[in-house]
């Protein structure tokens, strides 16, 4: 009986244990996002960043961030970060809510595919490719009839056949993006405009504050700073020795000043000629790139 006592004793201890050890077992329902971007800048006020991951074919968010100090760790839900395919990065207006805030812009800016537990991220397929992208201006000012101002307008368009066409190689951009020209005055970019085709007029041809009166241009981008004053700098100018920029802008544009990407530029130079081709060199940033490991 003693015996008999001692083995039940014996075995209630053992259970108690097991359900103790059981008890103290945590399940598991967070795990980190580490993400590692290169290229970034700070967005302008009332835009943030914010991470996806594409789950079954849907957006999870994984947390909003305006530092581009990097790398940056989120917590997410272990179950979507397991079955995640894919990490999307977009811009978005800050303080969204409802089905806002459960859905990407159409700003999106990085994306990649998991490979295991690690992504690379590129802005060439969610954006464009750039590699190929080439870029032709020439100066003048067609939009009055002072031919003594001709060095204060630049325009991207080739006349070398003796009639304008396109100066802008530049693929066409996915939704949420538009191209924008800039010229570099006393260090502040002045912008000629925002276009999606380098075949057509930018979108302010027609309402430029700094063109002249003599009609919106030739129907391709560019500026005439003939009125008005920017940059500190009283129009008309000579731009010679300025940087001609081409960029592309998330669309609603974030900032008045121009984006990370910038895929084409050129210092025009001193001497060049009015009404002369000038050729573009790759741009400062043309394409962003990082990695994201769970």
């Amino acid at each position: 009986m003693k015996n008999f006592l001692k083995l039940a004793y014996l075995c209630a201890a053992i259970v108690f244990f097991v359900s103790c050890d059981n008890d103290n077992e945590t399940t598991i329902t967070e795990g980190d996002l580490t993400v590692d971007l290169t290229g970034l800048e700070e967005l302008g006020s009332g835009y943030v960043y914010e991470g996806w991951l594409i789950v079954n074919g849907s957006p999870v968010s994984t947390g909003t961030f305006t530092s581009v100090s990097f790398p940056q760790t989120f917590t997410v839900g272990i179950d979507d970060l397991n079955a995640a395919s894919q990490f999307v990065l977009s811009i978005e207006p800050a303080g969204e809510t409802g089905i806002a805030a459960a859905t990407p812009a159409s700003t999106k800016l990085l994306a990649g595919e998991f490979s295991g537990n690690s992504a690379n991220v590129t802005s060439t397929e969610i954006v464009a490719d750039f590699s190929n992208a080439w870029g032709k201006y020439i100066l003048a000012t067609p939009t009055d009839t002072d031919d003594s101002n001709e060095a204060s307008g630049v325009w991207f368009l080739d006349n070398s056949s003796g009639s304008p066409a396109v100066g802008l190689g530049l693929p066409t951009l996915t939704d949420g993006w538009q191209y924008e020209g800039w010229v570099v005055l006393n260090g502040t970019p002045v912008s000629t405009g925002t276009f999606t085709n380098p075949a057509a007029a930018d979108n302010n041809a027609a309402t430029s504050p700094y063109k002249g009166t003599a009609g919106n241009g030739p129907g391709f981008p560019g500026e005439d700073y003939l009125m008005g004053s920017a940059a500190g700098v009283d129009f008309p100018t000579d731009l010679k020795g300025a940087t001609v920029v081409i960029s592309v802008e998330p669309s609603p544009d974030d900032s008045p000043l121009p984006f990370a990407l910038k895929p084409l530029a050129h210092l025009i130079p001193t001497d060049a000629q009015n009404h002369s081709v000038l050729t573009m060199g790759t741009g400062p940033k043309v394409v962003l790139t990082g990695s994201v490991s769970r």
